[in-house]
């Protein structure tokens, strides 16, 4: 028989058979029904598992082809940019940012258009800060004004609102910086009025000849703490109405008060100008103290005499709402101030509060 397959090849029915055999060989599950037929020639081992190989790299091949054909696994195929060398900007994100809106001031002092020097002094100071710790704003003004000569004036009003400043940032502003949790700290009307004590102490060694007047206000978020010795004043601005917040510790003042003076008489006294209670007068030290709301969009006006002793409070007030700014409202003051005779010297400084915090 082998004989006979040697001469003639093998029969159809064995042809047929290897056929078969040969094509499920080839063949995987998840391959193509249309297979090209197959070869007639037996397959030795070697051939066999060449094409077993041959078989799995098409069907790989081709199962890759079908996986990238599906829908949504086609990547893109666009051209990419060429580097150029410059960073190209991250996409902008939309932040909400919450304003802050802090108080603004203006200052101005002159000596007026009769003294030599300026025996009045001043101090502003406006901190603000925006953390996570959403601390008050704070700030803190004084006007001055010394007497006692030609220079012990200036030098009592001078250490008088050094002190002072210097006290109010070491109390106050620093340990709330810091957030103290100390019992023993004063509050800020306290804190106020030992400063004023301190300063009082200070000029009677200092300046034992030297006096002066102090309006001094301590501004955390929206409320204002007033010490007040003397007859500089402090005004609150509201609502088209001006309010004089302290009271002139002045003899004529005390006279009108007990209704012994009218305040028209008041403006020609002889001794309008004696005080009954300052900084420097005596150990013993009354310092007037207050505490008020600032209403939004209010201002506050401080003074020394040289001011409100020349300009009613109504053409004061007008000029105020009437100013583009405050620092505009100060130079106007002093300067009809002066035009009113400058028989003294000028300062104010004036507070614009925030509309909205």
């Amino acid at each position: 028989m082998n004989i006979i397959r040697r001469i003639f090849g093998q029969s159809s029915d064995e042809n047929s058979s290897t056929a078969v055999t040969s094509s499920t060989v080839g063949q995987t599950p998840t391959a193509s029904t249309n297979q090209p037929e197959a070869d007639n020639t037996e397959a030795s081992p070697e051939s066999t598992t060449d094409d077993l190989q041959q078989a799995n790299t098409v069907e790989t091949n081709q199962t890759d082809t079908d996986e990238l054909e599906k829908p949504g696994n086609l990547e893109e195929t666009e051209p990419k940019p060429p580097i150029t060398g410059v960073t190209r900007p991250l996409p902008s994100d939309t932040i909400a940012h919450q304003q802050h809106v802090s108080l603004i001031y203006g200052l101005t002092s002159d000596v007026g258009m009769v003294r030599e020097n300026n025996q009045d002094a001043c101090f502003a100071m406006q901190l603000g800060s925006v953390t996570v710790d959403d601390r008050p704003d704070f700030g803190f003004f004084v006007v001055a004004d010394g007497m006692g000569g030609h220079h012990d004036g200036e030098k009592a009003s001078a250490l008088t609102v050094e002190t002072l400043a210097a006290e109010m940032l070491d109390k106050i502003y620093v340990p709330m910086l810091r957030e103290y949790e100390d019992s023993d700290r004063p509050t800020i009307i306290e804190a106020l009025v030992s400063a004023s004590e301190k300063a009082n102490l200070a000029v009677i060694k200092q300046v034992p000849d030297g006096g002066t007047t102090l309006t001094s206000v301590a501004v955390v978020g929206n409320l204002a703490y007033l010490a007040h010795v003397g007859d500089s004043r402090a005004y609150l601005i509201n609502n088209g109405e001006m309010e004089q917040l302290t009271r002139d510790h002045s003899l004529v003042q005390r006279l009108i008060e007990l209704n012994q003076l009218t305040p028209e008489e008041a403006d020609s006294h002889p001794q309008k100008n004696v005080l009954y209670r300052a900084i420097g007068q005596s150990e013993n030290l009354e310092v007037e103290r207050l505490i008020r709301p600032l209403p939004p969009g209010a201002q506050m006006l401080l003074c020394s005499d040289g001011l409100w002793g020349l300009i009613d409070d109504t053409t004061m007030k007008n000029i105020v709402l009437e100013s583009h700014t405050p620092q505009d409202a100060c130079d106007k003051l002093v300067a009809l101030a002066n035009t009113n005779g400058g028989t003294d010297n000028i300062t104010v400084i004036i507070l614009q509060i925030p509309s909205s915090k």
